[in-house]
């Protein structure tokens, strides 16, 4: 005759009845799973990034799955690591595992990857569009994407005369000409930077019409 004795809800052993005090393995589902990242501490674009699923399970965990959160999330890749190459802003959000054995399946709580890279797509616009008349008000905007985001933004003209924030009362991503003047035409690029890197845009023309 055999017993079985549940020592929890998801943990169980039998032993031989009259050797009550000698009792089989427990076996389990799969309990305490995490993820862990390595290397840990800041993750930068293009560098290699582990996620590593543990779980402690008797049986043995059969199966993991990594999943991440997209709404209702969704599956990306099987085994208990799961690894980054190189990186990619695109891969920034919530992850997290299934570890899964005969006896059931558990799942690890979230970890947020945040992957930071300097700024990208940096671009010019000029407001309003069209042509531009001598004496209108003239602005243009640099925008970058970045994280974290950008901390300043630099101005310069093609024939290499930098323009200082104050003599065209730039503020921050704009550079603004409130009578603008012919003498100003020319080819006019920003520079964003945002602590990690400098991303600079292509050149725009500013032709200035006399009246």
């Amino acid at each position: 005759m055999y017993s079985i004795s549940s020592e929890d809800a998801d943990s169980y052993s039998c032993t031989v009845k009259g050797c009550e005090n000698l009792r089989s393995p427990a076996v389990y589902k799969p309990k305490r799973t995490s993820v862990s990242v390595s290397p840990s501490g800041e993750i930068v674009e293009d560098s290699s990034v582990t996620l590593t699923c543990s779980s402690d399970a008797n049986p043995p965990v059969q199966s993991y799955t990594w999943y991440k959160k997209n709404g209702g999330g969704y599956q990306i890749m099987t085994g208990p690591q799961h690894v980054f190459n190189q990186i990619q802003s695109s891969d920034s959000g919530e992850y997290y595992c299934e570890a899964q054995n005969e006896m059931g399946t558990d799942r690890s709580r979230t970890i947020n990857m945040d992957v930071k890279y300097g700024p990208k797509s940096t671009s010019v616009s000029v407001s309003p569009s069209g042509e531009i008349v001598e004496g209108s008000s003239v602005t243009l905007t640099c925008s970058s994407d970045a994280n974290p985001p950008v901390q300043s933004y630099t101005w310069y003209k093609k024939n290499g005369v930098y323009y200082p924030s104050t003599t065209y009362m730039t503020t921050g991503p704009h550079l603004v000409f409130n009578q603008i003047k012919s003498s100003v035409t020319g080819e006019y690029y920003c520079e964003a930077w945002n602590g990690m890197k400098t991303g600079r845009s292509e050149s725009i023309n500013v032709n200035v019409r006399c009246e």
